[in-house]
């Protein structure tokens, strides 16, 4: 049973490399993501401590995903299911708690938590599809899915079901496309690429500014008009 499921670890291992490298422009071979991606290490922590949750070595378990946290700054419960492929970009203040769920290739960046709400028992964290990209410091909060194919935006705060294939933005975070839609007609994000989202305050001063401005303008001509008389 051990052999299988060190045979297994590494299969998984390899895949995980892989999908690093084909997703990081930043990673240049397999060595360097092995030996210094904090994100990987914290997932190899993870598939041992998941394992011995699962034999109900619970102690082992949460020493071990503990032991992770100090050397990586994720904390990942060991009673999480993660799929393969899973990219913690940069890593730092993730958090993904005891009954999320992670489906296959998908990215995560820092500061991201997979938490609950306190309001829920039994199943209390998120349910992420496959190929999903979270945002630095995005927050899904609650016992609901995220489809596949979604992406939600930095600092987006999810509160409720992400059907397949949306771009969520905001707090709370609502969805503004889906699949080649758009749904919010005063927010159009072409395509979430962590630089080009919407940022409601900027958007504001730059209106208010415009407003100064003309009004300037207009005191000018009334000035200038006042002189020539």
């Amino acid at each position: 049973m051990l052999c299988m499921a060190g045979e297994m670890m590494f299969k998984n291992l390899r895949y995980d490399i892989k999908a690093i490298l084909d997703r990081d422009p930043a990673a240049r071979n397999g060595f360097e993501v092995f030996m210094l991606y904090s994100g990987l290490h914290a997932v190899i922590y993870y598939r041992f401590s998941h394992w011995f949750y699962r034999h109900n070595m619970k102690f082992i378990a949460r020493m071990i995903s503990q032991w992770a946290r100090f050397w990586t700054g994720i904390e990942i419960h060991p009673g999480a299911t993660i799929g393969r492929g899973l990219f913690i970009d940069h890593g730092t203040g993730v958090v993904i708690g005891e009954t999320a769920e992670i489906g296959d290739n998908c990215t995560i960046y820092q500061g991201v938590t997979l938490g609950g709400t306190g309001k829920d028992t039994g199943k209390r964290h998120p349910t992420l599809g496959n190929n999903v990209l979270v945002g630095a410091g995005a927050k899904v909060l609650g016992p609901f899915k995220v489809g596949d194919n979604s992406k939600i935006a930095a600092n987006a705060v999810v509160l409720d079901q992400v059907d397949p294939c949306s771009t969520c933005v905001g707090v709370p975070a609502r969805v503004v496309k889906r699949g080649d839609k758009r749904v919010a007609p005063a927010v159009f994000v072409p395509d979430l690429d962590q630089i080009h989202i919407p940022d409601p305050v900027s958007m504001e001063l730059c209106r208010l500014l415009a407003r100064i401005e003309a009004l300037e303008k207009q005191l000018s001509q009334k000035d200038a008009s006042q002189a020539d008389k």
